[in-house]
């Protein structure tokens, strides 16, 4: 069984920063893409950021792009998104999600989204 555990999450304030981790275990994979999204109280959820394992490609939302960068660990399917300068309109409870991947294949956010594995979340709170 697929595990996927968020923590990092707590209260800013804005311009403050906050890194995000996510662990996955129950499976082994040789390649992955792992992304961020986040959802707020009566709105859809949004990506954030991503990252596939097989290049080490990123992709980023318009709106968090030179605030927010995603890393992942050599050693284990661990992912991080390091959040600068946050806004109070980042305020949202952020999930990851995962899926497999082929050693050639590059997977986007709509991908991820639509066939990854969810975690359950943490709350990021950007207030003054």
């Amino acid at each position: 069984q697929v595990q996927l555990v968020e923590s990092g999450g707590g209260l800013v304030q804005p311009g403050g920063s906050l890194r995000l981790s996510c662990t996955a275990s129950g499976f082994t994979l040789n390649y992955y893409a792992m992304g961020w999204f986040r959802q707020a109280p009566g709105k859809e959820r949004e990506g954030v950021a991503c990252i596939n394992s097989n290049d080490d490609s990123t992709m980023y939302a318009d709106s968090v792009k030179g605030r927010f960068t995603i890393s992942r660990d050599n050693a284990k399917i661990t992912v991080y998104l390091q959040m600068n300068d946050l806004k109070p309109e980042d305020t949202a409870v952020y999930s990851c999600a995962l899926v497999a991947v082929s050693g050639i294949t590059t997977a986007t956010m709509d991908t991820i989204r639509d066939f990854g594995s969810w975690g359950q979340g943490t709350q990021v709170i950007v207030s003054s």
